[in-house]
């Protein structure tokens, strides 16, 4: 059996109203730490949960036990969707809470210039996308691509990727990743 810890230690800690900053000032755990274990990229020790979970307060039985509702919202207006951004770069979340979801849909706006990193990214799962407007540089691999609107990108996330707005205007994308990464 597999427990998505990052997901359920995320709507714990929004349904107690704590942000990741706060929670890591109650913990002592680093913000950044709280982030990685919240998005799947670290999986904690039994020794840092529990310091996290006291700060909620949670115990290790009740997390484990737990099982919040899933979402049952099929429609959501534009003003619904949740701003997972920052920055130069805005990803606009279909649904708040992706507990128990295999997908994730995001309206993504790259500001001209905006860059996800000089370090590629790489993670578990899927991806892919439709450039609405604008242009954007897509590298997977050694491969590299500007694509305009209506083109399209779809790869194994495993492989090292970034994205990159080229052009003097914002470029808008929608995109699906499954599992959900952010």
């Amino acid at each position: 059996m597999s427990v998505d810890i990052g997901n359920r230690l995320r709507h714990l800690r929004l349904a107690h109203n704590l942000s990741q900053r706060e929670l890591a000032k109650r913990t002592g755990v680093p913000n950044s730490t709280i982030s990685l274990i919240e998005s799947n990229a670290s999986n904690p020790s039994v020794g840092a949960l529990k310091r996290i979970l006291d700060g909620i307060p949670i115990g290790l039985a009740e997390f484990f036990a737990f099982e919040p509702e899933r979402p049952k919202k099929a429609f959501y207006a534009a003003e619904e969707l949740i701003e997972i951004g920052k920055g130069a770069i805005s990803y606009r979340q279909v649904g708040e809470n992706l507990f128990g979801r295999s997908l994730q849909i995001l309206r993504e706006c790259y500001q001209p210039g905006a860059d996800t990193g000089k370090v590629p990214l790489v993670h578990d799962g899927e991806e892919g996308g439709i450039v609405l407007s604008g242009r954007l540089e897509v590298t997977v691999d050694d491969e590299r691509r500007i694509l305009g609107p209506g083109d399209a990108y779809y790869f194994e996330s495993r492989r090292p990727h970034r994205f990159r707005c080229v052009g003097p205007v914002p470029c808008e994308v929608i995109s699906a990743c499954t599992p959900p990464t952010f």
